[in-house]
């Protein structure tokens, strides 16, 4: 029997007072490390903290803010875990702290495009990197995107930014690459990506999905974001017999069991 590589599973850990699900959730260094450790006992391979909100409609903060938020917790967790620790920012300077502090992953939903120092940041440490496909910004992302062909599109643009980020030194098996559910594109344009998902999966690099609770799910469900765990768990199962390697979540413990299952069925 083949060896298949085991599906990852990112827990969602921010450090945001206004993010769309768990935002003010952690209101103390304390309470975050807490759920950080709680995550990884619940199978988490990666932790994912993000200082800033990309919900649509959010504004941006200050770079100091986001590592008021951030690099508390992280030395925290640091200290307790030698789990990989991801940083949900599109600020080098941020990135620069955080891999300082022992972050090993940048995930940044820019691709690399919103800050000019990012790449080299990124090259310099040697770390990976979380290339997403955007339309606009968070605060503009979801004034009528349009598209000829989505899944196309998307698949350009992200094998455009990964040479992009190999010509400023990243390595290719550095990269991982994510269409960016839910950032800036309709319910159809979502359903579309996760049919045709198998399209950046064979590209090579890792396909990381974020689909936990969004509101597309809400959309096609009729199901308030403290109701959409059963549809986040049907998505990410479809996501992963697309190609997915790595869900991003907010419940871990039942991404886990999503991941092993769905990963044990994909052909």
């Amino acid at each position: 029997m083949t060896t298949r590589p085991k599906i990852l599973v990112m827990g969602i850990l921010n450090a945001t007072p206004d993010s769309f699900y768990d935002g003010g959730r952690w209101d103390s260094v304390h309470a975050a490390v807490d759920a950080g450790l709680a995550m990884i006992d619940d199978g988490a391979d990666i932790l994912d903290i993000g200082g800033e909100s990309t919900r649509p409609g959010a504004h941006s903060v200050s770079a100091d803010m986001e590592m008021e938020r951030v690099l508390p917790i992280l030395t925290a967790l640091r200290a307790h875990t030698d789990i990989p620790i991801s940083i949900d920012t599109t600020k080098a300077v941020v990135a620069s702290a955080a891999l300082q502090e022992g972050a090993s992953i940048i995930n940044d939903i820019s691709a690399l495009r919103f800050d000019e120092n990012m790449a080299s940041v990124i090259a310099h440490a040697g770390c990976r990197v979380v290339l997403m496909h955007m339309r606009g910004t968070p605060r503009t992302m979801q004034q009528a995107p349009s598209y000829e062909n989505v899944v196309d599109e998307v698949t350009a643009f992200l094998l455009e930014r990964a040479r992009a980020a190999q010509e400023a030194g990243i390595p290719a098996e550095s990269i991982i690459v994510d269409p960016g559910i839910g950032f800036g594109k309709t319910v159809k344009h979502n359903v579309a990506l996760l049919q045709g998902l198998p399209k950046l999966a064979v590209t090579g690099y890792p396909v990381l999905v974020g689909l936990s609770r969004k509101s597309f799910l809400g959309r096609l469900s009729n199901l308030a974001v403290d109701e959409r765990l059963e549809a986040t768990i049907a998505a990410n199962t479809a996501a992963i017999l697309g190609g997915a390697r790595i869900l991003r979540v907010h419940d871990v413990k039942e991404g886990r069991r999503t991941a092993d299952i769905a990963g044990a069925l994909r052909a």
